[in-house]
């Protein structure tokens, strides 16, 4: 098979899809890789590694598209990419369709292979293809939520951390999975004040054996959130329903209870958002205000570190996509099932049902396209 990596044009996304060493993994098992220049060296890869390793480096992006069978990617195609996906061909990445109604039609209309990241799941519901992006979401937005609490940056001027005499900030955090904890961790390291709530009892008991003192459990409900946000620094959104859209959890009213220069980094923004005034930024400008509450809302963090990033990832996605190279993905997601949920889209139909829920569209089982 032949694979395409094309350096990505998302605003600020330096990561690239697969490395050095994965190109020689695939190459090894008798495919071809042919990557864009350039493509690797936001995230510390140079052309020379990858040639190195045996792929072929091109300029000519529309070639790349045309001639590869499968393309790998981090982000989702964005406007200039909608037309270079064709019929039949792979596409291997992050899309977090229920966002996009615009590029669910896209891809729909491309007849490509959508094969998600984000909705790989195994057979114990985890999503090992989203959990090393959700790892550095959730660390990365405790460290931007604490930086937009600085006065410079329009914040309260709090120090989560606090001081001797001085107390520590107060952090909340909605969603008890891989972003939640991995946020908390991190908020409860500095020394914060740190409420985690999530509508799961056992997930709660589980986060309560594990999580250090000043990290409390509270059962999630509208009442308690309310209840909550007049004494909050920083709330951390990292609610997330595999392949749909994300509930909103705070309503544009309740920000007039929330203090003046109070932070909400909305982790869930792929998803649609768990904040309802919450809409995507860039790192170019990663934050806005509503009601002198500060939003951040970048929908690629971990793109602002993207070695770290890089290799997180693509540890999780090359074996995968080395399969999808061997056997085809029809005979793939036979082979691996925690593969099927990941097909979003095949041959312009859509084939998971949360993505057609997210547009009231139409949808078909997996089973009809690999059976």
């Amino acid at each position: 098979m032949l694979i395409g990596v094309p350096k990505e044009i998302k605003s600020h996304e330096s990561r690239v899809a697969l490395l050095p060493s994965g190109a020689l993994g695939l190459i090894r098992h008798g495919h071809e890789v042919i990557v864009e220049a350039g493509a690797g060296a936001g995230s510390g890869f140079p052309d020379e590694a990858y040639e190195k390793n045996g792929a072929r480096i091109v300029s000519d992006v529309e070639k790349l598209w045309a001639d590869a069978e499968m393309i790998m990617k981090v982000k989702e195609p964005v406007g200039p990419e909608y037309k270079r996906m064709r019929e039949g061909q792979i596409v291997f990445t992050f899309f977090h369709f229920a966002a996009s109604e615009e590029l669910t039609k896209a891809v729909m209309d491309s007849g490509c292979i959508a094969i998600a990241y984000e909705t790989v799941e195994n057979p114990d519901r985890s999503l090992p293809l989203l959990v090393p992006m959700s790892e550095v979401a959730g660390r990365m937005s405790v460290q931007q939520g604490a930086k937009y609490l600085e006065k410079a940056q329009g914040g309260r001027g709090v120090l989560l951390s606090g001081i001797p005499g001085v107390k520590p900030g107060n952090v909340l955090v909605l969603g008890g999975g891989i972003v939640g904890v991995n946020a908390a961790k991190m908020a409860a390291g500095m020394g914060a004040n740190v409420t985690i709530m999530d509508i799961s009892l056992p997930r709660l008991r589980y986060l309560d054996d594990i999580m250090p003192r000043n990290v409390t459990t509270i059962y999630s409900s509208e009442a308690n959130i309310r209840e909550m946000l007049p004494n909050l620094d920083l709330v951390i959104g990292g609610v997330l329903i595999p392949g749909a859209k994300a509930p909103k959890l705070i309503t544009r009213d309740m920000l007039k209870t929330m203090r003046p220069g109070s932070v909400l980094v909305d982790v869930a923004i792929d998803q649609g958002g768990c904040i309802e005034t919450a809409k995507p930024t860039t790192h170019d400008n990663p934050i806005y205000t509503v009601d002198d509450v500060i939003h951040y809302c970048v929908a690629n963090m971990p793109g602002a570190v993207p070695y770290t990033s890089t290799v997180g990832l693509t540890n999780a996605t090359t074996p995968y996509a080395v399969e999808i190279a061997n056997h085809g993905w029809k005979k793939a997601l036979r082979k691996y099932p925690e593969l099927i949920p990941g097909l979003n889209v095949a041959y312009g139909d859509i084939t998971h049902k949360d993505v057609a829920g997210a547009f009231d569209l139409d949808w078909k089982p997996v089973e009809e396209f690999i059976n």
